[in-house]
């Protein structure tokens, strides 16, 4: 099983906090989401099998879109 590890940037902390809240009831994927380096950033985690393809990514994405989040790099 391969860790994935993204984080998103968002306006303010308590829209960062309704994502994270978002994401506890998500119905695409099991992940862990915690506030990271800030109160407005957020790291989400989860597994990926390996197999097939990996859509998880992509529709965190979208969901932090709907946030007006950004994927932001990890430094």
């Amino acid at each position: 099983m391969l860790q994935s590890h993204l984080v998103y940037g968002f306006d303010s902390p308590p829209v960062a906090n309704r994502f994270i809240n978002t994401l506890k009831n998500w119905p695409k994927a099991e992940v862990s989401a915690k506030l990271y380096r800030g109160s407005s950033n957020v790291m989400v985690s989860y597994y990926f099998d390996g197999k097939g393809f990996d859509t998880t990514a992509s529709e965190l994405d979208d969901l932090a879109d709907r946030f007006d989040g950004k994927e932001i790099p990890d430094r």
